[in-house]
């Protein structure tokens, strides 16, 4: 249930009872919050930047979650549901209506901060598909206790059986990817995609917009005896819709892509692009990447 804006009252009921059950929870503290004169609660639910739902149960408040538009992303905070609540749903409730309100708002991406010994807290995000990044810090409440940011993001997921045949339309539409291959209906894709889907250490990822798959990509991560038996993050086979090219999303992908890597402790990216493709190659250049290396490859069909 979402709170109003004159419910600031309810909210200071909510929140207390939060930050005193769980203080190791949250970044402010009650001894900070208790303070507060009215008319801060009523500011929070006031800004046109955020939201706040509870969750009820036999009449009372048992649970309470706020997200805040920061530009094209979103922040999910005050995550908290009652001790006799736990474990019945409700903070898989508030989690799902948050990052709804953030899906109609246009965000492209959902980030939080969870201790890192908050096991329940870190089980229902990975749940619901948050994934942790390098970034920790100190509570600052408790500069004892490390957190870590986990993102969800909006735009971008595992790719699916079914977007197959939109996967291999983007990968024909071009003038080399036209020469290699053939009807997205071909059962060939579909065993390919099972044995990708299969391996951990492969990833088929998929950007939606509106429903719709514009543009794709595959990171494979390697492992090697080089720097120190370190793994490192193979890029292929990205593509843009032709309907979205000029949009930046190929950036975003890159970046999301890198930023995935990273937070999985690679110590490398790296991808391959056709000679023939100088665009591209300014795409990559402009993104941090150095030509390196001369890639060879030798046809086996």
């Amino acid at each position: 249930m979402r709170l109003r804006p004159v419910e600031g009252e309810r909210l200071k009921g909510i929140r207390l009872r939060a930050l005193a059950d769980s203080p190791e929870a949250f970044g402010s503290s009650y001894e900070r919050e208790v303070a507060f004169p009215p008319e801060k609660w009523a500011e929070r639910l006031e800004n046109p930047e955020s939201r706040w739902w509870v969750a009820v149960s036999g009449g009372a408040d048992v649970g309470l979650v706020c997200m805040m538009r920061e530009g094209e992303k979103a922040h999910l905070l005050s995550m908290w549901v009652a001790p006799e609540a736990r474990g019945k749903s409700a903070a898989s409730r508030l989690v799902d209506e948050a990052v709804a309100w953030a899906r109609e708002i246009g965000a492209e991406e959902v980030g939080l901060w969870a201790v890192d010994r908050n096991h329940a807290a870190r089980g229902l995000y990975a749940r619901k598909g948050f994934t942790a990044t390098s970034k920790v810090m100190a509570l600052p409440s408790n500069p004892e206790l490390m957190e870590t940011f986990y993102v969800l993001s909006l735009i971008f997921r595992q790719a699916r059986r079914d977007d197959v045949p939109a996967i291999v339309a983007m990968l024909a539409d071009d003038p080399l990817g036209a020469t290699r291959e053939g009807d997205p209906g071909d059962e060939r894709y579909l065993t390919a995609f099972d044995r990708i889907d299969a391996n951990p250490f492969d990833e088929l990822i998929v950007a939606e917009h509106e429903g719709k798959v514009v543009g794709t990509m595959q990171l494979t991560y390697l492992a090697g005896l080089s720097r120190l038996g370190a793994e490192r993050c193979l890029i292929e086979a990205v593509r843009v819709s032709a309907t979205t090219r000029g949009q930046g999303l190929g950036r975003k992908m890159i970046t999301w892509a890198v930023d995935r890597a990273r937070a999985r402790g690679c110590s490398v990216v790296q991808l391959t692009s056709d000679k023939t493709r100088t665009d591209a190659h300014r795409f990559y250049d402009s993104l941090g990447f150095t030509a390196s290396h001369e890639g060879y490859k030798l046809s086996l069909s």
